[in-house]
């Protein structure tokens, strides 16, 4: 039976900033506790830059990573896609610092900004673009630097302590080949607007300040992220599930098929909740947040890279993620290794 054209992952890659801080070290910093953040979290650490390091050296990195375990040069890519909700500059994108580092000239990037769901919104315009035969090879990265822009303080504790630096990577390439069932199966994508203040980063920006930033907005921290945790927490695992069954019923798959379960690691509670509901067993989730933080866009393609490096995926394995983000954003995607 001829399967017709579809889009594959055929390499993965991630990288971190070398500097840990541990919760111990922010207890230094703020009114918290090692004991206080993993119960409320999973973390027990989490990556930042040091000064001098750039989102684009993170997506670099974790690019030349995944374009390695594809077999490729930067060279051979035809668009690059980068998600991330900590920009390298106002404008112009961080994809096009990318690109110029990966030495890529005139190929086709751009950003995409869909927060935490922000890589399986770029998996789905990667694969949209190559089913319409527009391109062959996509690079699609998460990338975020959340350390510069997060109150290190008691009043900004509840978030700050979540949130660590990184980058992920994939390749996604066009797969003609009958043989090879390896394939991006499904992919569905939601949001709701009017939740946007529940979690949002207000300054700089165009729409609610006269000004985009000034010291006023400083003093007011309005410059820093802030969330209604709870709030988000029940929509969170509320919703995840939700796609999760919505792609599966479209793909015409069970739940018990799937080998792997990849939930965006934005706090392991979440997770477990998740898992608890739709009774999947622990042995097929995995997680990385106690590591890493909540690495927001990139947090899925670096649970796959380490899941892939590691053998833990393997060829023909069923691969289900899901994520939920600021917007609201959430999504759900199934892949065959």
């Amino acid at each position: 039976m001829r399967m017709g054209l579809r889009a594959k992952l055929t390499g993965t890659g991630m990288h971190v900033p070398d500097r840990v801080v541990t919760n111990f070290d922010l207890a230094k910093l703020m009114d918290t506790s090692d004991e206080w953040i993993r119960q409320r979290s999973g973390i027990s650490e989490r990556h930042h830059i040091r000064e001098g390091e750039q989102p684009a050296d993170l997506a670099y990195q974790a690019s030349l990573r995944a374009l390695a375990a594809a077999g490729l040069e930067p060279g051979e890519i035809d668009c690059i896609v980068l998600a991330t909700l900590s920009p390298q500059a106002d404008f112009p994108g961080t994809s096009f610092f990318l690109q110029d580092q990966l030495g890529t000239p005139e190929i086709p990037c751009f950003d995409l900004r869909a927060q935490c769901s922000g890589f399986v919104y770029s998996l789905a315009v990667a694969n949209g673009l190559i089913r319409a035969r527009q391109f062959r090879r996509v690079l699609v990265v998460g990338c975020e630097v959340h350390s510069t822009g997060i109150d290190l303080t008691t009043e900004g504790r509840d978030v700050a302590v979540l949130f660590g630096d990184g980058a992920g990577a994939v390749v996604v390439e066009a797969n003609e080949d009958d043989e090879d069932a390896s394939a991006l199966l499904e992919v569905r994508l939601h949001a709701e607007g009017k939740h946007a203040k529940k979690l949002w980063i207000e300054a700089p920006g165009s729409g609610f300040t006269p000004v985009r930033i000034n010291h006023e907005l400083i003093d007011q921290k309005r410059h820093f992220p802030h969330m209604e945790g709870r709030f988000v927490f029940k929509h969170a695992v509320t919703r995840m599930p939700e796609v999760l069954l919505e792609t599966l019923h479209a793909a015409s798959l069970k739940l018990e098929e799937v080998d792997l379960f990849l939930f965006h690691q934005a706090n392991l509670r979440i997770n477990e909740y998740v898992a608890q509901q739709l009774q999947i067993p622990p042995e097929k989730c995995f997680n990385n947040i106690d590591r890493y933080g909540n690495c927001s866009a990139a947090s899925i393609p670096m649970l796959l890279d380490e899941n892939v490096r590691s053998g833990q995926i393997r060829r023909g394995d069923l691969i289900a993620m899901a994520t939920f983000g600021s917007g609201f954003s959430w999504t759900a995607a199934l892949l065959r290794w």
